[in-house]
């Protein structure tokens, strides 16, 4: 959806949830037989306050502006769950719990967001823009450059949005009109305000150059004369983007053009998994862990776990552990990466390392929330100040916490990067796990870990 359908929006936050959320409560106590009290009214109270709250965070109307609807179902249950969850929590510690039937609450927690995603697709239809193919918004696209024809075809893709195409203005010579343009060319930049008259289009999406200004000046005092809304394409693709996002601050619009995936509702199901994780995993080999750290002890003077600063979210450093592997703990302005057969290995260091086992300690750090289960591979601080000045983009890889295992592991990147081509390679893997994180793929990199572990693959 665009601007338009802000008020709508609102309505559907400011009034139709929290009528629905408090008229199904009253509904599955009638329907249960069982009466309506005073603490009813209060968790009605509650369950406003704190469903706002957390759908602030999860933000899922924007995935509803965009048209991503399987994705916007997905944030309104998924909000609708951490509510309940709060809710229980505070009924428990209050003792509240106990003055509600369990049959009426749990009828009311599962119908009620299923009545309330019925609601706003029942309003959505109702809407004038239901029907694509006689109510769909036109739009005139100004500017046949990759961002407009970018833009034309989202609006194809994406039939939720109810828009048509029309066609491009543009000043440029036909021989000059790109190749692969799907909709018409209605004329130059002089020609908009007419035929914008004489259709009656609706929306007007101007993709030209800041440099351009002059002539968008002129185009925005001519389309005064009719009743077009006017919008304002940003041309950021010029940029090498990740996460790139529309936001507002304060009231005003602002475009993020790198950013970390982990915001609002991605960021909960992040810390989650790797708590839930960490723990489980933490709790399994606490044994194993102890005889390694005997075997280390027994084997190699010097202490068990080697502590080694390497930066972090946003390039912080931090101290990460592992299990000692070697007779050396460099820590300084030169650190020398570990080789095949390396001389500096301890008795047990080189199984450690094959099998990486030296890396359970860091599960501490991603308890600690210093690192996650998945993420880019921390660096020795020594090796990020001397890539950081011969790799673009480098720190960038810091926009998320460092991880034990990361997509550059599973793809053949694990171990000793002895040529600036293999630590690009890396680095090329690790921002493009930052422009595609899913859960999925954090799972799925999981699952080729213990494959690669298994395998030993670049392993030493």
């Amino acid at each position: 959806m665009t601007v338009n359908d802000i008020p709508l929006i609102s309505f559907f936050q400011r009034v139709l949830d929290p009528v629905i959320v408090m008229s199904m409560l009253y509904l599955s106590s009638l329907a249960c037989g069982t009466p309506v009290t005073g603490f009813s009214l209060v968790l009605m109270i509650l369950v406003f306050y704190i469903s706002t709250g957390v759908y602030q965070q999860i933000d899922p109307y924007r995935a509803w502006r965009s048209g991503r609807m399987l994705i916007y179902v997905r944030d309104v249950l998924a909000g609708w769950l951490i509510t309940v969850a709060i809710l229980f929590v505070l009924g428990k510690l209050t003792g509240m719990l106990a003055y509600f039937d369990r049959t009426t609450l749990l009828v009311w927690v599962v119908v009620t967001p299923f009545v309330v995603l019925f609601s706003h697709l029942a309003v959505r239809l109702s809407s004038p823009y239901a029907d694509r193919s006689s109510g769909a918004r036109t739009v005139a696209i100004v500017g046949a450059n990759s961002v407009g024809i970018r833009f034309a075809a989202a609006i194809e893709r994406n039939p939720n949005l109810y828009m048509k195409v029309v066609g491009f203005f543009d000043d440029r010579a036909a021989e000059r009109w790109p190749e692969n343009l799907a909709h018409p060319m209605l004329g130059d930049m002089g020609d908009i305000a007419r035929y914008v008259r004489e259709h009656q289009i609706q929306q007007i999406y101007i993709s030209q150059p800041i440099s351009a200004q002059p002539r968008i000046r002129k185009l925005i005092d001519e389309l005064q004369d009719t009743t077009a809304s006017v919008y304002f394409l940003p041309d950021i693709y010029v940029f090498d983007l990740m996460q790139a996002r529309f936001d507002n601050i304060g009231g005003m619009p602002v475009i993020a053009i790198c950013e970390t995936p982990f915001t609002g509702f991605n960021s909960l199901v992040k810390r989650l998994s790797d708590i839930v994780l960490a723990a489980g995993i933490q709790l399994m080999l606490t044994p194993l862990m102890l005889v390694i750290a005997l075997a280390i002890k027994l084997t190699s003077p010097g202490p068990v776990i080697f502590r080694q600063r390497r930066y972090g979210l946003n390039g912080e450093q931090i101290i990460v552990y592992k299990f000692r592997s070697m007779t050396v703990a460099e820590d300084g302005a030169k650190v020398v990466q570990a080789t095949k057969n390396d001389q500096r290995l301890t008795r047990i260091g080189g199984f450690l390392r094959r099998s990486s086992l030296d890396e359970l300690p860091q599960f501490i750090n991603v308890l600690q929330g210093r690192m996650s289960i998945v993420g880019p591979r921390p660096h020795a601080v020594a090796h990020n100040e001397q890539y950081r000045k011969l790799i673009k983009g480098y720190m960038l890889r810091h926009k998320v916490k460092p991880g034990i295992t990361g997509w550059a592991q599973v793809n053949g990147l694990r171990g000793e990067t002895e040529t600036l081509d293999k630590m690009e390679a890396r680095i090329n893997y690790d921002l493009d796990y930052l422009r595609h994180w899913s859960l999925w793929l954090d799972l799925w990199i999981v699952l080729l870990t213990v494959r690669t572990v298994l395998k030993r693959e670049n392993a030493h």
